[in-house]
């Protein structure tokens, strides 16, 4: 196998950067710039290629556990461009390879270090926002999901293994009826995997959520915006209908990434654009999360009605007295802002770790083989072969989600989102 090298951390000018070496030969890579200190332990060397002193840096070595599984090491230098330059051209020269995108991670994952979810989880990690993500993204880098499945994996098999004695002794007296132990083994795993697939929540959580802004051509909705994004991300006017399009800026909100989207006025207009316009905000406050409702009046009818958990307020607020909320002033913007967080928390609070379509996919795939095994249980006897069938499905399909099988075609596109360090 080849020994990779990489600059792990950032390019530029900086206090210290990491340059990581992973395979057979990284030790004795590095042993040709400075002594080896102990195993796992961090010593200050001075690093020497053929009486050129390049630098004195922290140096770490690893055995097998380390990151990769493979022997490693660490060079923490002075984060100079020409320093770095210097050593990551050495190190070419020591018939060491430049690692791929992904490639130490990947390596992690081919001698068993993290299974794919905990990879997809230190993705998310490094692409975290919001505290949220970050939260969400070292559960699963935990190893959370992995336990889970782990859990129903170990109750699979031991349905399977019922139905299989039942198959190796069909010519014989099986002495206990299996039958009423697999249904309950079944029954429980259906129940959780149906309990990580209820809601999208945890998706959300990771690609964040929208709230939709609407209200009336000039009640308030582009000043609001503006307000809430600290900047002018919306036209303002008090001509009715200058927003057409909708308008998105993304905001951490209570610690969630959030979308926030103004809209076109809700009105009914004989002008063709702003008719479009019209209808593209409603269609999309319709699939948003949450929606901010601006009224003109307590008593205004708009062209679509809030939902139970909406937000609905008086526009304006700089202009009745203090009452309501006005992006101008902002007047009843912090109490917006709290209760926006407050729901999103209340929905995410029953949030599972299961967070990308992928494994939304393997879990129904699970879900409908054990559905046709328990179907085929009152015919156990007759068909154990098609029940131990759908069993070994939903086992595949729960070991694809850790990237124990089947999983070949998707390893290019996750590694390709990570640096060359990682």
């Amino acid at each position: 196998m080849d020994t990779i090298y990489a600059l792990a951390t950032a390019r530029g000018r900086a206090g210290v950067a990491v340059v990581r070496i992973s395979g057979p030969r990284a030790h004795d890579a590095v042993a040709q710039l400075c002594d080896l200190p102990p195993m796992r332990v961090a010593k200050l060397r001075r690093l020497v290629w053929q009486g050129d002193v390049l630098d004195e840096a922290l140096v770490l070595t690893f055995d097998y556990a380390s990151f990769t599984g493979e022997p490693s090491a660490e060079l923490h230098l002075h984060g100079s461009n020409a320093v770095v330059a210097r050593v990551l051209q050495i190190l070419s020269t020591l018939d060491l390879r430049m690692a791929e995108a992904g490639e130490f991670t990947r390596r992690a994952l081919e001698n068993g270090k993290l299974d794919l979810t905990q990879v997809e989880g230190l993705a998310d990690l490094i692409d975290a926002d919001t505290e949220a993500q970050r939260k969400q993204a070292v559960r699963v880098l935990s190893g959370a999901i992995g336990k889970k499945v782990e859990g129903w994996r170990q109750a699979l098999l031991r349905a399977a293994a019922l139905i299989e004695a039942t198959i190796d002794f069909a010519d014989e007296d099986v002495p206990v009826d299996v039958v009423p132990e697999v249904r309950e083994l079944i029954d429980v795993v259906l129940s959780d995997l149906h309990r990580e697939t209820v809601s999208a929540i945890s998706e959300r959580i990771r690609d964040g959520f929208e709230v939709a802004i609407l209200g009336a051509p000039n009640a308030g909705k582009s000043t609001l915006l503006n307000a809430l994004a600290g900047r002018d991300a919306a036209i303002i006017s008090d001509i009715a209908g200058t927003t057409r399009d909708i308008i998105e800026v993304r905001l951490d909100i209570a610690g969630f990434a959030v979308t926030l989207l103004d809209t076109a006025g809700l009105r009914e207009t004989d002008d063709v654009v702003e008719s479009m316009g019209v209808s593209r905000a409603i269609s999309r406050a319709a699939d948003a999360d949450l929606r901010i409702f601006l009224l003109q009046s307590a008593d205004e009818v708009l062209l679509t009605a809030p939902l139970p958990d909406d937000l609905v307020y008086l526009g304006k607020s700089d202009l009745r007295d203090g009452q309501g909320l006005s992006g101008k002033t902002g007047q009843g913007i912090d109490d917006l802002i709290e209760k926006i967080g407050q729901i999103l928390e209340r929905r995410t609070a029953s949030a599972g770790v299961l967070i990308r379509e992928r494994h939304r996919i393997a879990v129904q795939t699970g879900i409908s083989a054990l559905n046709a095994a328990k179907s085929a249980l009152p015919r156990a006897g007759d068909q154990p072969e098609l029940i131990a069938a759908e069993l070994r499905v939903a086992l595949n399909a729960l070991e694809a989600l850790l990237g124990r099988v089947d999983v070949e075609m998707l390893l290019g596109e996750i590694f390709s989102s990570f640096c060359i360090g990682k």
